[in-house]
């Protein structure tokens, strides 16, 4: 089936804190579109779990790990939607998705409300430009409070965000929603809430409502002249009126309505489906960018229209028995069955054998699929975040913002008989995951693999036992260290090595100094020599060897960032200089001087949320305060503490365990890299001296 009508098309995702209950949301979402016919809990007794956590992993622990695709019809609409998981480990996967999706429902807890993963999701969605709308899940829970939740939309995330739902009661009293616009009471009856009742309001909530409503047409009036001229003549604003100018202030990304229901009740889910249909672009309606390969890489737009050359873009791979899928997003022109591709990245042409919509783990065959729509391609070799064209256009699109791994391991299979199983197991998950990194350590021959978090690398450990038959030995995680300069030093070096017929010969002279503003950037380079002190061809040689040389710090052997290096002078041989007398002239150049540079050794700093019920509250701070952390703030929520946290990765190790027995199993916490931070002297000094011991040990 294709669709005609781009104006019915929705792209949206769902993305929030962990366990807000985006999965049991989309399973909602299926049962009430008809994709399924019967409701599997997310931790549900059956053991099935739900239809989109389809790794076993993900049903066993209960979380979702890779976003899940899939496609409904709800009504006249037709969405293309994205499960996402919320843990911050799987962070690509939430970036990967967003990249690709024209708007988003950001869930929230009725409890706990904006929590620190909350404000990681919103600022990817930023980054993407996602119009968003805002769903207050949980309303059956104790505390319930979806004002409060409102007001922290604005506070914290800085959201225009205004209720356009009220709750009819609240926790074990939850029984329904007042729409603002329509001012008309909802129920939903039957076994699985999948009868929507519409009353009129009860009489004790009509003031409020009234006022409720009162506020969000004058939140509306901002964005239309009309609306803003009725609002403060005290004319009657219809619900039609009202809607069309909340679409455009979310489009804009201006406006943040805040919808409320319980997911796992069966309450609220159909009228936030009406609200995806009413309030969040079609792909027609959002503005797209390649960038053109003939031009410089200026942006050209792109349009959703079918007959226009085609642009889409790989944004997820994954491997089935059945050989790779990609999923991709057609932002212009149409891609049939048989139809020949190139890959700008590969330059190489592809053939389209098969062409699929996908739900969960299940596919769908189909003959083509045009812009604004979300497919999986069979058979095409290529990695995440590929452009694909038909040849008539160059264009690539924008490749997403790839994090750093904080974390390693090292790893190697147990058996070396499943040496192959566990190259090809390395091989999968590095073409399927940008943020999993795996490489070499030359001096001990072991496999590191790199990542976001111990979670994040747990799962790979696992998925390489459970789908390559591939158990591994695996190594304590290791914390991603660097070192970075305090001072400028010089860089006066001579480099001479005669033995016998030609030499080598090479001067470097310059400096090296801290980066200013470096942020992700490892090293800045530039040749200010002059009059042919050093030949033209020599100087990417010298550049080469102060890159070789950062790779390993003399502090602790970890890989030098930030730093300016500047070649302004030097001496060559007209028979005995050559690239490589440069490049060893550079690396032992860097050495002789690194040290007059005041180095220190930078460690991860993890941004860390905690909560649990506030009698453990100087529990919860005391475990902080032994793991060098710092408090930057915490808040009470009806009898529950919030603790925002930076806390060094190499203190967090074993942090749950310490946190579950501190607080009678009834704390939670969550974090994410916030920031590279020198490490306390003393602290630097045993570092130093263990790694000098090491070394030493080793050259025995």
């Amino acid at each position: 089936m294709t669709i005609k009508d781009l104006s019915r098309v929705r792209n949206i995702g769902i993305s929030a804190h962990i366990d807000s209950g985006k999965t049991t949301l989309s399973e909602r979402i299926l049962f009430y579109t008809g994709k399924i016919h019967k409701i599997e809990e997310v931790k549900g007794k059956s053991g099935v779990g739900a239809t989109m956590d389809s790794m076993d992993l993900e049903r066993e622990k209960g979380i979702t790990i890779q976003s899940a695709a899939t496609f409904c019809q709800w009504k006249d609409l037709w969405v293309n939607l994205i499960d996402t998981p919320g843990h911050v480990d799987f962070t690509v996967e939430v970036e990967r998705s967003l990249r690709v999706l024209d708007g988003a429902i950001l869930v929230l807890c009725s409890v706990a409300g904006v929590q620190s993963q909350s404000i990681t999701v919103d600022r990817q969605m930023r980054r993407y430009r996602v119009p968003r709308i805002a769903f207050v899940n949980k309303m059956d829970r104790a505390g319930a409070n979806p004002y409060r939740v409102c007001q922290q939309l604005r506070e914290k995330l800085n959201h225009n965000a205004w209720m356009a739902q009220m709750a009819i009661g609240a926790e074990d009293r939850f029984q329904g929603v007042v729409d603002l616009l329509t001012m008309k009471a909802f129920y939903f009856d039957g076994a699985n809430g999948e009868n929507v009742r519409e009353e009129e309001i009860p009489v004790d909530m009509i003031e409020e409502a009234k006022t409720r409503r009162s506020d969000l047409i004058g939140a509306l009036a901002d964005f239309d002249d009309n609306l803003a001229e009725k609002f403060l003549a005290d004319e009657y604003v219809s619900a039609e009126e009202a809607a069309k100018v909340m679409r455009k202030a979310v489009i804009s990304l201006q406006f943040t309505p805040v919808f409320c229901g319980s997911a796992f009740k069966n309450k609220g889910v159909q009228l936030l489906l009406d609200a995806v249909g009413s309030y969040l672009p079609a792909p027609n309606e959002v503005s797209n960018e390649a960038l053109d390969q003939d031009n410089n890489e200026q942006p050209v737009p792109l349009k959703s229209e079918p007959n226009l050359p085609l642009v889409m873009l790989a944004f997820k791979l994954d491997e089935t028995r059945y050989g790779q899928l990609t999923f991709m997003r057609i932002y212009q022109g149409t891609a049939r069955k048989g139809d020949m591709l190139i890959n700008m990245a590969s330059e190489k042409r592809v053939k389209v054998p098969r062409i699929v919509r996908l739900h969960s783990d299940e596919m769908e065959d189909i003959e083509e699929a045009s812009a604004g729509d979300i497919v999986a391609l069979f058979g095409v070799d290529c990695a995440s975040g590929d452009t694909f064209t038909d040849g008539k256009i160059n264009v690539t699109m924008a490749s997403m913002y790839v994090p750093n791994a904080v974390i390693s391991l090292a790893v190697a299979p147990k058996d070396k008989a499943a040496q192959t199983n566990f190259s090809k197991a390395l091989n999968k998950f590095t073409k399927e995951d940008p943020t999993f990194r795996v490489s070499r350590d030359e001096e001990s021959g072991e496999t590191i693999i790199a990542g976001m978090g111990e979670l994040h690398l747990e799962i790979y450990v696992e998925r390489m036992k459970r789908e390559f038959n591939c158990e591994t030995i695996v190594g304590k995680p290791q914390v991603n260290f660097r070192e970075a300069l305090t001072q400028r030093a010089e860089i006066n070096y001579t480099h001479k090595k005669q033995s016998g017929g030609s030499g080598q010969f090479a001067r470097i002279v310059g400096y090296m100094e801290p980066l200013v503003d470096a942020g992700d950037k490892i090293y800045e380079f530039s040749d200010d020599t002059v009059g042919g002190s050093i030949p033209r061809q020599f100087i990417p040689a010298c550049e080469k060897g102060f890159v070789e040389q950062m790779k390993t710090g003399l502090l602790i052997g970890a890989q030098v960032v930030g730093v300016k290096l500047i070649v302004n002078d030097g001496l060559h041989h007209p028979v005995d200089s050559n690239e490589m007398a440069f490049k060893t002239c550079a690396m032992t150049g860097f050495r002789e001087s690194y040290m007059n540079a005041k180095p220190v050794i930078l460690e991860p700093i993890m941004k860390v949320g905690i909560e649990g019920p506030e009698e453990f509250q100087g529990t919860m701070m005391g475990l902080i305060n032994q793991r060098r952390g710092v408090i930057m703030g915490t808040a009470g929520n009806g009898g529950y503490c919030q603790i925002e946290a930076e806390v060094p990765l190499t203190e967090m190790f074993g942090f749950s365990t310490d946190l579950r027995s501190g607080t009678q199993g009834k704390g939670e916490f969550s974090m994410e890299f916030a920031k590279y931070a020198s490490v306390p002297r003393n602290v630097q000094e045993d570092m130093v001296a263990k790694y000098k011991a090491k070394r030493a040990a080793e050259n025995k």
